[in-house]
């Protein structure tokens, strides 16, 4: 039974590393966008990331060519959503994810001989998983980013616009007082609509690098209105309160869930240990003798 099990979660490492190492050679050039994106992300490389890549770039090629073109054009989208966090690229991550998969293996074979399953198991998930993990809270960061600051941007927009500059001129002028993640999306699309791709293509780009709901609704109403000749600055100003509309029905739903949380911990680990307190105070007080009780 032990060698079946071995076998198994061997095989289970090795398709990890395997399914990782498929994403560099997939010979798939890289889209204008993304190209630009790493532009901006290509030098926020850590140390302890830039040792891991040198250590599996190698086998990168291999990651890719597993994971097969479909994956690898996924896995792209995921790590252009994330806004590629550290320098991260399509080669960084295969990299990553054959260094990961090999120390997984590794320790899963040193854990199984051991006779720690437990462990023997979190290595293997360790060694499917680590290399994502940075993408997925990449991404979710990202989004609360965007999400906090587009309202006060779309404000700051309209005014601009209001004051006689065009859509264009306007959207680079704000753009270059902002950093963090949004300015980064808005500087792609600038250089996309610079190299001649129209604003409405340029815009659904936009939408698609990113995850957020409101980003979505900023392009699309404002697709909306340039179809009904709305004004922009009134577009505007019209999509960020009914963004700031969305963020306060959604707090108000966050902190109505919040409270059966709460309620939930203090019965469950306050009022116990209250309650045994409290017993433990009177007891003492009591002047009882615990040795009489227990008949000793």
């Amino acid at each position: 039974m032990l060698p079946l099990l071995l076998a198994l979660l061997m095989a289970a490492s090795v398709a990890g590393m395997v399914v990782g190492v498929r994403m560099i050679r997939a010979d798939a050039k890289l889209p204008a966008d993304l190209a630009l994106a790493l532009e901006v992300g290509s030098t926020r490389v850590t140390k302890a990331g830039s040792a891991i890549d040198r250590m599996g770039i190698r086998f990168a090629p291999l990651v890719l060519r597993l994971m097969g073109p479909r994956r690898v054009e996924a896995k792209r989208l995921r790590i252009d959503m994330a806004g590629n966090p550290h320098g991260l690229t399509l080669n960084r991550y295969a990299a990553r994810r054959a260094v990961y998969g090999a120390f997984g293996v590794l320790m899963t074979l040193i854990f199984l001989q051991g006779g720690h399953l437990l462990l023997a198991l979190l290595s293997l998930a360790f060694g499917l998983t680590a290399a994502d993990v940075l993408i997925w809270q990449a991404i979710r960061d990202r989004k609360d980013v965007i999400d906090r600051i587009l309202p006060d941007f779309l404000d700051v927009l309209a005014v601009v616009v209001s004051a006689g500059l065009g859509f264009r001129q306007a959207l680079d002028r704000v753009a270059e007082k902002y950093a963090g993640p949004w300015a980064d999306e808005l500087r792609i699309t600038l250089r996309q609509m610079d190299m001649g791709v129209s604003r409405r293509q340029a815009f659904d780009e936009l939408r698609k690098r990113n995850s957020s709901e409101q980003v979505a609704q900023f392009v699309s109403a404002l697709q909306q209105g340039e179809e009904l000749g709305s004004p922009i600055a009134e577009t505007l100003i019209q999509i960020a309160t009914d963004m700031r509309r969305t963020d306060a029905q959604n707090a108000r739903r966050r902190a109505a869930r919040t409270v059966p949380k709460a309620t939930m911990v203090t019965l469950v680990f306050m009022l116990p240990a209250t309650m045994i307190l409290v017993a433990t105070g009177m007891f003492l007080g009591s002047g009882t003798d615990l040795g009489s009780i227990l008949g000793r």
